[in-house]
C-alpha cells in the first residue's frame, strides 16, 4: 500500500520482488501496526526518497530469504522490525550500543519501503526475534509503541512501588500503563474525558484523572505526587502544568511530539531537583526485551484488525482520533 503522489491516498501497488542483497533479509509480513508517526510519512509532500511511499515501521512476520548465510538468522524465523530499522554499525553511537541515535539510522517507510506490504526487505541488524507466546499481531506494535514506553520506564530506574503517571491513553499510553503496572508501580492514568476511565483501570491504573475537569498537576500532587510522569500524548501545551504533580527528584519524560515547546520554571526544577527528559525509542535488542517482558507478564496491545487494503481507512481513523488503541494491518 503506497502513496504515489503528494496528498494522494494509499493504494495497492505491485512491485517486482527481487532477492535481498547480503546483509538484508526479506520478511513475509504477518502484521504491521499503524503509528502516529506514519501520519507524517503518508502526508509528506517532498519525501527524501521520492514517490511512491510505503509506510510502516511496526512489522512482524517470518524471514523468507536472506541475501547470504546470515549468522543466527534463517528462513522461517519469526521476527519483528521497529522504528530503529538499521544503523551504520561503526559510529560512536553504534559502537556503544546506542544505534537509535546513529546519524545514518534507517527508518522503515522512510529509508526504504516499509511494512504496509505483503513482504518487506530490511537490514538484518534491524531484526528482533519474536518469543514463543506472542503472536504476530501482538508483536508488531512492540517495535515502536511497545519498546518506546518499556525502555522509557526501564531507564527511569524506579524501585517497585513508585508512583508513575501516564499522560495520554492512546496507542502508546495504553501500553505504558500495562508495563508500569506489571513492573510493580502505582499507576495514575491521565486523559481527556471519562470515556477511557474504565479501560485505564482494566489496564492496571489505580487512579484516573480526567484532564477536562481537573488540573492534572495539582490533582496528581494531592495523590502524593509522581516519581515519573510519562507523557505519551503529542501535546506540549499541558506539560508545564504537570510539573506541579512531580515529587522532589521526580522525572518528566516526553515521548509524544507535536513540534511545540515547553515553558519551565528553572527555580522550580532546581529547588525540587527535578528533571525533564526526552525519549526516542529502542534498539532491536530492546525490542526483544520488550517482547519477552510482554509475553511473560501478559502485556498485550488492544488492537483493531484491518486488512492491508484498508490502510487508508486506518490512517483516516487514526487522524480523527478514533483508534482504540492500535490499528494492525494484516495481508
Amino acid at each position: 500500500m503506497a502513496v504515489t503522489e503528494p496528498g494522494g491516498p494509499l493504494r495497492p501497488v505491485e512491485v517486482a520482488m527481487t532477492d535481498p542483497e547480503p546483509g538484508w533479509a526479506r520478511v513475509r509480513v504477518a502484521a504491521s501496526g499503524v503509528c502516529g508517526a506514519d501520519l507524517g510519512t503518508v502526508s509528506a509532500s517532498n519525501p527524501a526518497g521520492g514517490f511512491p511511499i510505503t509506510p510502516g515501521h511496526e512489522i512482524a512476520g517470518v524471514i523468507e530469504a536472506t541475501g547470504a548465510a546470515e549468522a543466527g538468522w534463517e528462513p522461517g524465523d519469526r521476527v519483528a522490525v521497529g522504528w530503529s530499522g538499521g544503523s551504520c554499525g561503526h559510529c560512536q553511537a553504534c559502537r556503544t550500543g546506542d544505534q537509535v541515535h546513529c546519524r545514518q539510522r534507517r527508518i522503515p517507510g522512510l529509508a526504504y519501503p516499509g511494512g504496509w506490504a505483503e513482504t518487506v526487505t530490511v537490514p538484518v541488524d534491524a531484526l528482533a526475534r519474536i518469543p514463543d507466546g506472542l503472536n504476530a499481531a501482538d508483536a508488531a506494535p512492540m517495535g515502536c509503541a511497545g519498546v518506546t514506553t518499556f525502555t522509557a520506564l526501564r531507564e527511569a530506574c524506579l524501585p517497585p512501588g513508585s508512583r508513575v503517571a501516564v499522560y495520554g491513553l492512546g496507542g502508546l499510553g495504553h501500553l505504558a500503563v500495562q508495563f508500569a503496572a506489571r513492573m510493580g508501580h502505582q499507576v495514575v492514568a491521565i486523559a481527556r474525558g471519562t470515556g477511557r476511565e474504565h479501560d485505564a483501570h482494566q489496564l492496571g491504573a489505580r487512579h484516573y484523572i480526567d484532564a477536562t475537569t481537573h488540573d492534572a498537576g495539582p490533582t496528581l500532587a494531592q495523590l502524593g505526587g509522581a516519581d515519573l510522569i510519562l507523557c505519551t500524548a503529542p501535546a506540549s501545551e499541558p506539560i508545564s502544568a504537570l510539573l506541579s504533580g512531580l515529587r522532589p527528584r521526580g522525572r518528566l519524560t516526553l515521548i509524544g511530539v507535536d513540534g511545540g515547546a515547553v515553558q519551565v520554571s528553572v527555580a522550580h526544577l532546581v529547588m525540587n531537583a527535578q528533571s525533564i527528559t526526552g525519549h526516542l525509542t529502542g534498539t532491536p535488542a530492546d525490542i526483544e526485551d520488550t517482547m519477552r517482558f510482554a509475553a511473560a507478564n501478559a502485556v498485550r496491545p488492544r488492537l483493531e484488525h484491518l486488512p492491508l487494503e484498508q490502510a487508508d481507512l486506518a490512517v483516516r481513523r487514526l487522524r480523527e482520533g478514533r483508534a482504540r488503541y492500535r490499528f494492525v494491518l494484516q495481508p
